[in-house]
């Protein structure tokens, strides 16, 4: 194995004693075009924006950025020829601390560019991990980003270790040879990562646990999903009338945040929902992040209405809703047939006036989703019509009646159900009133025969054809 790496590994650059000291703080960026680039495949331009913006999300002010055409990817260096060239030369000239890959680089390739530049090399998968690292607050966020870095770091011990020689180990006078420092290292990044997956597992049963608690009440919960920087947590905070943090930054949000909502009024309406901001996705998602991040989102997997926040100004946004729904498949969500995916057609406001008018035009297609602008409000209440119009869809409508003396009973349906009409007569509240299928039973279980249901007669409207128990 020794001699296999030091094979791969090419000489270095006559003028490297001669470079500056790397700037701190510096990035250059290169976006590797290969010839193998499927034709679904994002524009090279647009998936080097995007690195550039990756780069910044962890305060690297980026100097030089670039496409590189690579014929034949290298296996020492991956970048050869005139492009290895170019990129050496740019390493002299700006000095950064920093180059950043965007794409995936072997352990190999990785160590030999950063002794031909004689700075520090990351591929898009390194660079993602390091925004995570620095964005996790909680306790789940940090668990789950030290998971998917170990992950990542096991299989890459090749470049942190140059010392591979045996050490003396064993018990008694002898001693004896004894692991592979590389081993070692192995060794307790394993030890350490079935450590994290146990307390993943707890998270995992806690969140459970606070699921079922949810549903006993029951609130519906509905999902933010999205690609990064899609203006998700702008439109958790227009809900929500929270503060949750919101920066034109990509992976602003990092940790989950749930609210509460209220829906309004109307036929079939839930009076309160429980809205909550993901983390958002992002093409060639690292596998491992996947993985690490299964506990955050298995409450996509569970929320009984799923909101797709697309940016639909961006010149790949069809791109970039591909790359979503192919995370929601990971998860076993097939948008096409899963009834509880809504399209959200967000920043409608950065839209010229024909665009704008072509995507309300699509909206009024079943289909179609839900055009807004989270930073302005438009179409929000229209959003939560139809959010309301999707959760409403297995709820009961049912005349009540109810003894006037009885306040908790006509409390406890203001509380669990939509109140839709009211009228009182001498002894009793005749309410009409939308109920979730858990609370109709809960409604016969809990208030017995204090409550009264009754058929729909002409006051209450007969013709709406309410459902009676």
């Amino acid at each position: 194995m020794i001699e296999t790496v030091n094979s791969l590994i090419e000489t270095e650059p006559a003028d490297a004693a001669e470079r500056r000291a790397p700037v701190p703080g510096t990035a250059v960026v290169v976006h590797p075009v290969r010839p193998d680039a499927g034709p679904r495949e994002r524009a090279p331009e647009a998936s080097l924006e995007e690195a550039v913006g990756l780069a910044q999300a962890i305060a690297l002010d980026v100097v030089q950025a670039e496409c590189l055409r690579i014929n034949r990817p290298h296996p020492a260096t991956l970048f050869a020829g005139g492009a290895l060239e170019a990129l050496m030369a740019a390493a002299v000239a700006l000095a950064p601390e920093v180059v950043v890959v965007d794409g995936p680089l072997t352990p190999v390739q990785q160590r030999n560019l950063e002794r031909k530049l004689q700075a520090k090399v990351i591929d898009r998968t390194g660079l993602i991990l390091e925004i995570f690292g620095e964005r996790a607050r909680t306790r789940e966020g940090q668990l789950q980003v030290e998971l998917a870095h170990l992950s990542y770091q096991r299989s890459r011990l090749v470049r942190s270790w140059t010392h591979l020689e045996r050490q003396r180990g064993g018990a008694g006078f002898m001693g004896g040879p004894g692991e592979r420092q590389i081993e070692l290292d192995r060794r307790i990044i394993e030890d350490r990562i079935t450590h994290l997956r146990r307390e993943l597992a707890e998270v995992r049963r806690t969140r459970s646990l606070h699921r079922q608690s949810r549903e006993r009440v029951p609130f519906p919960v509905v999902a933010l999903v999205g690609y990064t920087n899609a203006g998700k947590s702008t439109l958790f905070n227009r809900l929500t009338r929270a503060d949750a943090l919101v920066k034109d930054q990509l992976f602003a949000t990092l940790d989950p945040a749930m609210r509460a909502v209220d829906l309004g009024r109307g036929p079939g309406s839930h009076r309160k929902i429980i809205l909550s901001d993901t983390v958002g996705f992002i093409s060639d998602l690292p596998t491992m992040l996947v993985e690490a991040f299964r506990a955050t989102l298995e409450e996509v997997q569970a929320a009984d209405l799923i909101l797709h926040v697309r940016d639909i100004a961006h010149p790949d946004s069809a791109t970039q809703r591909s790359d979503v729904n192919a995370v929601l498949a990971e998860l076993g969500i097939d948008v096409r047939s899963d009834p509880r995916v809504l399209e959200v057609l967000n920043k409608v406001d950065l839209l010229d006036a024909e665009a704008a008018e072509a995507v309300h035009d699509r909206a009024g297609r079943a289909d179609g989703g839900v055009p807004v602008s989270a930073l302005t409000g438009d179409g929000c209440d229209a959003l939560l019509a139809r959010m309301a119009e999707r959760l409403g869809a297995d709820r009961a409508t049912l005349d009540v009646a109810v003894d006037l003396t009885d306040g908790e009973s006509i409390a406890w349906l203001y509380r669990h159900g939509d109140v839709l009409d009211r009228h009182d007569d001498a002894e009793h509240a005749h309410l009409r009133v939308s109920l979730h299928p858990v609370d109709q039973g809960r409604l016969t279980a809990r208030l017995g025969d204090r409550v009264r249901l009754e058929a729909p007669d002409e006051r209450m409207g007969a013709d709406d054809g309410a459902a009676t128990l």
